[in-house]
């Protein structure tokens, strides 16, 4: 990935440092967070843990005037020490300390936002706890004592700070201090939060986030105890989820450690409700978690979702807004990002619809399941119906449909004969699906019928005057037309509804004939991509009893995805249509899918998360071919799902036109397929 790359894509790089600190040593630990600054040249952001500067653990030394003194002198050659990057054209990340600073008489316990030699802005805690081990209230006061619009002037403070005052902002200028302080830097909107903060049921994030934050940067000191870690981890999650933010969290390291506490050094970088990087525990010396987060993936999701939205109401909390020109950019000097093609912290899933994690995506499968068939469930109790009519192919999308049709029929106490299911083969059938869906069916014990179609199909190729030899779409789809007039008919005839089998990918391709299998009474497979068909099968193979039925749909899972409407001229048994050969693979489409439709990305951006995901595996030409074709497909054949049937939506991708997805059938194309001849 190189730098346009990055910037486009909306990437920035956070680091969360834990230095290797001395309790009360304020010039050691300026030394180790100075070393963190100059190993991270790359990071937009590096924030350090709560009162970083002196050490947390510090008590009664805060009332001490020989460390505040220090403190304040610390902070300023962190300022120096940036300022003198500038001037060496070096890269100058923001970044965030954690200092007790002196205002009105009282102390607070304060995150500093340093740039380029300069605080911009200071934001003090507002929870302060005092219970159990907790004792911060003897020394600090809350955020909530200071008034709105708070300005602060360190050098003209109670005390007065030494050393040099030449263009160090720590000793020249007016600072905001308060928690109404919100910083634009870089494209981010940035909002602090100390500890404590993040505990509370109000957290002051989530009224910074519908502010507009969408990085929210926590300085902690959180001791461990036993279950304390997994509860952390779970609120930093769930923070980042709610606010649809980003939430970086550093917290003390073993250097904090002493008396009755004991620190771990534990950070992590979550993004919109994933952990997307995060550190180990109790580690020694500094260590430093990085993560590229994707702010244009915050971004959609906060337009996406309508209840997210800034209060307009009377009496919300205003918010000043601190913005910080960006001089000297890691990026614009930093020739690390320019080579190498992968992102920091965070992992591209090739497929996305399926969890890598097998205990997750055991999770899913049994979930999706029991959606489907509670969905079909509610719609044979609603009208009555005690039949269901199914094409079944010996293909992946008619056997899951299969499959779903019996465990509904088992919820609902009903013998499996009621379940009618139709082996329609045709003019390219193979003997091993017809075997295959045929055994299946028996082995299932539902009411199995073959109905041939070759002597009807030629009859209809003689009355629209079709070559049969031509194997042109007509030749295709009056096929795919006579089977599903089959299954409707005899849906009629029996008194049943027919169960459609057509999967999320072949709708998003439009690879299904109109008015053919892409009709029926309730599509039960309409959100489920193919990628998870495949997966989904497997899991009903792996928990099935009956090794025979096992055996059968784990070689229906190998047979190779086909159509199966034109032969093979040298071999009827061979299956000459690949479908993955004629639009491309499918877990390339899923991808593209699934980036295009849940977080609203561009050809651009796609195609690079595309080459992050399958490095190694297809080439930027094959990768730009078939999301070209995705483009051209998924654009032109809206049509077919303006007019879909329903089916139970399993997942946060759907394209049906009465929820997720609601697209002009005519809609241009023109200007993603303009990006794609730029790329």
């Amino acid at each position: 990935m190189n730098l346009d790359d990055y910037t486009y894509c909306g990437f920035r790089r956070i680091v969360c440092a834990v230095p290797d600190l001395k309790i009360a040593d304020v010039r050691h630990n300026i030394n180790a967070m100075t070393g963190i600054i100059d190993a991270n040249p790359d990071a937009d952001i590096i924030l350090f843990p709560e009162l970083s500067v002196t050490g947390y653990s510090c008590a009664d030394l805060f009332g001490q005037n020989l460390l505040l003194n220090d403190s304040l002198k610390g902070l300023a050659s962190i300022c120096d020490h940036l300022h003198k990057r500038h001037s060496d054209s070096l890269p100058s990340p923001l970044v965030v300390a954690g200092a007790p600073i002196e205002f009105r008489n009282r102390l607070f316990n304060c995150a500093i936002l340093i740039y380029d030699g300069e605080i911009k802005g200071i934001v003090p805690k507002t929870y302060i706890p005092n219970y159990s081990e907790y004792y911060e209230q003897r020394w600090f006061a809350s955020a909530s004592d200071l008034p709105a619009g708070s300005c602060i002037n360190i050098n003209s403070a109670d005390r007065e700070l030494p050393g040099r005052h030449d263009s160090l902002a720590i000793s020249s200028r007016i600072i905001p201090i308060g928690t109404d302080l919100l910083f634009r830097f870089n494209g981010m909107t940035i909002g602090a939060e100390i500890c404590e903060d993040l505990w509370v049921p109000q957290p002051p994030s989530g009224t910074m986030s519908m502010a507009g934050a969408d990085v929210i940067l926590n300085l902690s000191a959180s001791n461990e105890t036993i279950g304390k870690h997994r509860y952390r981890r779970d609120l930093i999650r769930q923070q980042s989820a709610r606010c649809r933010c980003v939430y970086a969290y550093a917290s003390a390291g073993a250097g904090e450690s002493s008396t009755d506490l004991a620190f771990s050094g534990y950070s992590a970088i979550a993004e919109d409700g994933a952990i997307l990087a995060e550190s180990g525990r109790f580690l020694d010396n500094g260590q430093s978690t990085v993560a590229d987060v994707d702010l244009q993936k915050i971004a959609f999701d906060r337009r996406h979702t309508n209840t997210f939205r800034t209060p307009l109401c009377h009496g919300s909390q205003e918010f000043r807004i601190i913005e910080i020109p960006a001089v000297g950019l890691p990026a614009q000097h930093n020739t690390a990002r320019d080579t190498s093609c992968r992102l920091s912290g965070r992992t591209v899933e090739p497929h996305p619809f399926v969890p890598a994690d097998p205990s997750r995506r055991n999770d899913n499968c049994t979930e999706i399941v029991d959606i489907q068939c509670h969905g079909l469930r509610q719609r044979l109790k609603a009208i009555g119906c005690k039949s269901l009519v199914i094409g079944v192919s010996g293909g992946l999308d008619s056997t899951l449909a299969l499959l779903v049709a019996c465990r509904t029929f088992d919820i609902m106490r009903m013998p499996r004969n009621g379940i009618k299911a139709i082996t329609m083969p045709g003019l390219a059938t193979t003997s091993k699906t017809r075997n295959n869906a045929w055994h299946l069916m028996e082995l299932l014990g539902v009411s199995s019928l073959e109905i041939p179609i070759g002597a009807a199909v030629a009859q209809h190729f003689n009355d629209i005057g079709q070559d049969p030899h031509c194997h042109d779409a007509a030749f295709e789809n009056s096929q795919a037309r006579e089977r599903t007039q089959i299954l409707m008919d005899y849906a009629n005839r029996c008194g049943g509804i027919v169960l459609g089998t057509g999967d999320l990918s072949e709708l998003a391709l439009g690879w299904c004939t109109y008015n053919g299998d892409h009709m029926s009474m309730y599509a039960v497979n309409a959100s489920v991509p193919k990628t998870l068909v495949k997966h989904l099968v497997e899991w009903f193979a792996e928990r099935e009893e009956n090794k025979e039925i096992s055996r059968v749909l784990i070689d229906i899972v190998n047979t190779p995805i086909s159509p199966e409407l034109v032969p093979c001229d040298d071999d009827a048994d061979t299956i000459a249509q690949r479908t993955e050969d004629l639009v491309g693979p499918y877990e390339l489409h899923d991808f593209f899918l699934y980036h295009t439709l849940r977080y609203g990305e561009s050809p651009r951006k796609i195609l690079i998360l595309a080459r992050e995901a399958f490095a190694g595996v297809y080439t930027d030409e094959v990768l730009l071919k078939w999301l070209r074709n995705f483009y051209r497909r998924f654009f032109s054949q809206q049509f077919k799902r303006s007019c879909m049937p329903d089916g139970p939506k399993v997942g946060s991708v759907c394209l049906s036109p009465r929820g997720d997805w609601r697209m002009p059938s005519d809609a241009s194309a023109a200007a993603w397929m303009n990006e794609l001849n730029d790329l």
